[in-house]
């Protein structure tokens, strides 16, 4: 293992071992049911908010869900949260979204985003990668609340689209860029 990688892992277990001293009540391990029926419900008020989010939707091989992302930190960071893979409206697999930092920060933060594969190819490397880390892999672009009212799903035929919402308290700072996102198999 190279030195970059070992200090990866030792910084994202401090950040876990943070969370759970910080967020006792939070648990890494969320149920299949909990997470489908949390995700149903953000993707109907995405919809119903966003008409372009629904329109990219129609147009996705598969949407992938985090309901809620729990951010937090005083210099060391992180953020974590549980979500489901949908095609034709039904959950098909689970997925964690794990991401650790260090710097000037201070807060906590909660949020919730949704990734639209556009192609089979961005699809595939999410099912076949160990842990796709956001910003390596297939084309990632964040939409604005803005943009995603006016969207066209004409011109987004490939890679992946992702809309972040819900953002509350406070945190310096928001992004998904290095995010690590890994399967996981939850109690149903």
């Amino acid at each position: 293992m190279n030195l970059n990688k070992i200090r990866k892992i030792l910084v994202l277990s401090l950040i876990i071992g943070s969370a759970h001293g910080f967020f006792p009540t939070i648990a890494l391990a969320v149920s299949a049911s909990a997470i489908d029926r949390d995700a149903r419900s953000v993707l109907n008020k995405l919809y119903k908010h966003m008409p372009g989010a629904k329109a990219l939707a129609d147009k996705a091989v598969a949407v992938l869900v985090f309901p809620s992302i729990v951010k937090g930190g005083f210099i060391i960071g992180g953020q974590f949260g549980d979500g489901a893979l949908r095609k034709n409206g039904k959950s098909v697999a689970y997925y964690r979204s794990l991401a650790g930092s260090y710097g000037y920060q201070a807060g906590i933060q909660s949020f919730g985003y949704v990734l639209f594969f556009m192609d089979d190819a961005s699809l595939q490397y999410l099912n076949n990668s160990d842990g796709w880390e956001l910003g390596v892999g297939p084309s990632l672009v964040v939409l604005d609340e803005g943009f995603g009212k006016n969207l066209s799903s004409t011109t987004l035929q490939k890679g992946v689209y992702a809309f972040i919402f819900d953002q509350t308290g406070l945190m310096a700072g928001m992004g998904i860029q290095g995010t690590k996102i890994t399967r996981i198999n939850p109690n149903p």
